[in-house]
């Protein structure tokens, strides 16, 4: 169909159309209500054949997703933030239940106290849920990883559902050049839905818990979730070789940028990876070997990339948009736990910024790369790094002190 200037929001509302989906439940917030007002606006028009329903709460808009995907219908919704969590307790369910839908989430700050810019805590909460993760960097990514999501999730090998994520405001809102391919390739790509998953296997009770009685079934079904999604590793290559050949665009678990010759890398996700790209590059011209490794699909995570993608690298900087608390930084405990078993693994050092859509400054990746080059040097590692510069602690100290003379 062409390029056009769309919004992450207007690129998610595309591939889900693109899609053929059948059935839409949904409940609005900010920033992801403009990807329903787009759908909504086109089933009105009659441009889209879909079933579109306003639901009243995100807790009830996942059970109908759910519930929906079990009947044999290809289904999508999404949200952001406050309502990802109201809908929790159900996220888990429709996970159990195997069911092949689409959520998209627009990243947003947990309150309190309460923001409107992305960080990554919401999505991170997901991922003990069973649902399959993929992270985006641009708007045609969102797009295409949409489609991509599907054909994931509805594979006979998988067969759970899929988050694809996005940031808000920096991504949601922004109008980016994306390519719209047409529907009868994308036909080609992602066939119709055929329901052949558990709930319709007759002669298969075994295929599906509902309700169960002991710690043994239990045990069974938990772990026959876990191969589906260790299996969805493998399909994950697949559809990304299937999708290349059909659309010309290539994309993995991973994305390595700069990385075959560097020596410290940064490990980041989503939309904030353009600004560490940009500070590779001008680390680079300082002389410094500087590379970057985007995590792509973090659910489920993609450990024998990740390893094969630092072997040999002298230092590792984990730039978490996220925060647990009286912990730190989530992704960075996750790149610990898989390169722990190494042989002559890089060093590993913790940040955390970019939280409730904070920017990271230049000063602060330089910062960044001046910690990571000194502790080559005396291989010391020092704890969490709060990405914080001095202008925006004096504005913090001036705001306290304003507040405690009114």
């Amino acid at each position: 169909m062409g390029k056009e200037m769309l919004t992450g929001n207007g690129a998610a509302a595309w591939g889900v159309r693109l899609a053929e989906v059948d059935y839409i439940p949904a409940y609005p917030i900010t920033p992801q209500t403009e990807i329903i007002e787009t759908i909504a606006k086109w089933i009105s028009e009659g441009s889209m054949d879909a079933s579109f329903v306003t639901m009243d709460s995100e807790h009830s808009m996942v059970t109908a997703a759910g519930a929906a995907s079990a009947t044999g219908v290809r289904v999508f919704t999404t949200t952001s933030s406050q309502g990802l969590l109201y809908g929790f307790e159900m996220l888990y369910t429709v996970a159990g239940w195997r069911v092949p839908l689409v959520m998209v989430n627009v990243s947003r700050g947990l309150s309190s106290p309460i923001t409107l810019g992305p960080d990554h805590n919401d999505i991170l909460a997901l991922r003990d849920t069973g649902f399959l993760q993929i992270h985006c960097e641009t708007c045609q990514e969102v797009l295409d990883s949409i489609l991509m999501a599907y054909k994931l999730a509805e594979d006979e090998r998988v067969l759970l559902p899929v988050m694809v994520n996005m940031d808000g405001f920096y991504l949601s809102f922004t109008r980016e050049n994306v390519e719209i391919p047409d529907v009868g390739t994308v036909r080609s790509f992602l066939s119709e839905y055929q329901p052949e998953h558990a709930f319709f296997k007759a002669g298969q009770p075994m295929a599906q818990g509902v309700a169960v009685l002991g710690g043994e079934f239990y045990s069974y079904f938990k772990y026959q979730m876990h191969l589906a999604s260790q299996n969805a590793l493998d399909v994950y290559k697949e559809v990304c070789g299937e999708f290349e050949k059909k659309f010309d665009r290539k994309y993995g678990t991973i994305e390595e940028y700069m990385l075959e010759d560097a020596e410290y890398v940064l490990v980041m996700t989503n939309s904030f990876s353009t600004l560490g790209k940009a500070a590779v590059k001008r680390a680079r011209e300082k002389g410094i070997k500087a590379g970057l490794l985007r995590l792509r699909v973090l659910r489920p995570f993609p450990d024998p990339d990740i390893k094969n993608a630092l072997k040999g690298k002298k230092a590792v900087a984990v730039i978490d948009q996220n925060i647990s608390v009286g912990k730190g930084g989530i992704i960075y405990s996750e790149i610990g736990g898989c390169l722990f078993n190494e042989k002559n693994r890089p060093l590993l050092l913790s940040f955390i910024g970019g939280l409730g859509g904070k920017n990271i400054s230049q000063e602060e990746f330089e910062f960044i790369f001046d910690k990571i080059v000194s502790a080559v040097d005396t291989e010391i590692v020092e704890p969490p790094y709060l990405l914080y510069t001095e202008n925006e602690w004096k504005d913090m100290t001036k705001l306290k002190e304003t507040a405690g003379k009114e």
